[in-house]
């Protein structure tokens, strides 16, 4: 445990870091056309008039202007914004610098900010003074580096509901109801004398349940969080010489992998990133699947199994114009139909299946890798299964929670459920309060009313400098 020395140390040390003034890029390195340049803190409003020479400085107003340093020199014509705290992106004062793309000028400009009191912005500092200065809750900063690194349609969407406040309004209307049932329980431990009558122990146990199944609808929403962020495993199974390598090469739109007319020219299995309408996918390649001889195929057959044993959705490629295509022949691959979708390739060689069939109970699509027949057809299924995975439509809203919102749910849960148990047995009101309570300060964790700088520090720490 920290002594109150070290403790009182590390305060002083963060309202000191809060005081400062920073500085970082805000767009990316290397040469383009512009640049922005970040400022915020207390030296920004004497920065800022020096650049705006003898003119009134108006809040959210831009001018342009030689960028003259300390030293006098003209470093670069640039264009000024300023904002007036609390009404900025931090909610300080904040100075935004858009010059020439050049890493010199750049540089420059960078180095006489330094030289005049600003210091170099930490990965994330600027969001994390916006949040710190109650601009957006912790929900919302993640969404910030969410939105950034977003690589699809549907990823983005979500990212740019929570940035939105999304998720961070889902979670306070969970903390009004599970205070308001706090509220009426503990109403009866300050007035011992009105025991609580049976109608309202009834209505409260009502209440907590329903709120109960709400934060497990929420908690299910990990999974398909982690498929927008991570992206759906598509994996490519079937037996050799079915087109398998064919199909991930006209699904990657270029010649990723090998095709040969030889079975088993893959041992290995090949991943490749797809968009595919507003999804990202990996998709992977997979060895034919064969009793063979060759130890290395052999390997390679092992590690098919494998990566469809972690697969998301399976397209069990077979030869569409073979009389007797092989159903999926191992246990690893007896799953949800919806989860699995047999592709009958070369049509262009004749095709047996007719249009919208099942075969063993699993969708099929006919298919030719090298014609390109019958792929926007399969285009339509994966997508819609894509959409499943990915939970749309599971909230009107489009609530999708991440690892740490999981934690923190799971923790709700618990506590629900222990104070559901309490008034379902009649046990003693202050136990039902405790559990409601710490049912709050979970919520509470995911939106960020917490005083936990560990937990900031992981948090920001991912985020790019300048942001």
């Amino acid at each position: 445990m920290l002594d109150e020395a070290s403790t009182a140390q590390g305060v002083q040390g963060r309202e000191h870091a809060a005081s400062s003034t920073i500085v970082a890029p805000a767009t990316a390195p290397g040469a383009a056309a512009l640049a922005v340049i970040r400022v915020s803190g207390p030296l920004v409003p004497g920065l800022a008039a020096r650049f705006r020479g003898k003119r009134s400085l108006l809040p959210r107003r831009s001018w342009v202007a030689d960028y003259v340093a300390s030293t006098g020199a003209v470093l670069d014509e640039a264009m000024f914004t300023f904002f007036k705290g609390p009404a900025s992106y931090t909610g300080e004062d904040l100075l935004e610098i858009s010059c020439h793309g050049n890493a010199l000028i750049i540089n420059k400009i960078l180095g006489d900010l330094v030289s005049s009191g600003c210091r170099w912005a930490e990965p994330g500092e600027f969001t994390r003074r916006a949040f710190c200065n109650g601009k957006m809750d912790l929900t919302r900063a993640e969404a910030v580096i969410e939105v950034i690194r977003a690589r699809s349609d549907r990823e983005l969407d979500a990212a740019q509901r929570q940035l939105r406040g999304d998720l961070g309004k889902r979670v306070s209307s969970l903390v009004e109801r599970v205070l308001r049932a706090c509220a009426a329980v503990e109403a009866y431990i300050d007035f011992p004398e009105d025991d609580l009558p049976r109608e309202d122990r009834e209505r409260r146990i009502e209440e907590l349940a329903a709120i109960l199944e709400d934060v497990g609808r929420m908690s299910a929403t990990r999974r398909h969080g982690e498929v927008l962020r991570e992206g759906a495993r598509v994996a490519l199974l079937g037996p050799p010489n079915a087109g398998k390598s064919s199909l991930l090469n006209r699904l990657a739109g270029y010649e990723r992998a090998i095709v040969h007319h030889e079975p088993g020219t893959t041992r290995d299995f090949l991943e490749e990133w797809i968009s595919l309408g507003p999804h990202r996918i990996r998709i992977v390649d997979t060895a034919g699947l064969r009793e063979g001889v060759d130890p290395v195929e052999q390997a390679g057959v092992a590690r098919s199994r494998a990566v469809a044993a972690v697969a998301d959705l399976i397209l069990w490629v077979v030869d569409g114009s073979s009389e007797s295509p092989p159903l999926p022949c191992f246990p690893e691959d007896v799953r949800d139909p919806e989860s699995l979708v047999i592709v009958a390739n070369k049509a262009d060689l004749g095709c047996i299946f007719d249009a919208g069939t099942r075969f063993g109970g699993y969708s099929v699509a006919n298919v030719s890798a090298i014609t390109g027949f019958g792929m926007g057809e399969l285009t339509e299924i994966l997508i819609g299964r894509l959409d499943r995975l990915s939970g749309t439509g599971v909230f009107d809203e489009g609530v999708w929670i991440n690892q740490r919102h999981a934690a923190a749910l799971g923790s709700v849960e618990s506590s629900l459920a222990e104070a559901l148990e309490l008034l379902r047995c009649s046990a003693p009101l202050e136990l039902v309060g405790a559990s409601l309570r710490a049912a709050v300060g979970s919520l509470g964790d995911i939106v960020g009313r917490i005083d936990n700088e560990a937990v900031l520090d992981c948090l920001f720490a991912e985020f790019c400098i300048g942001k």
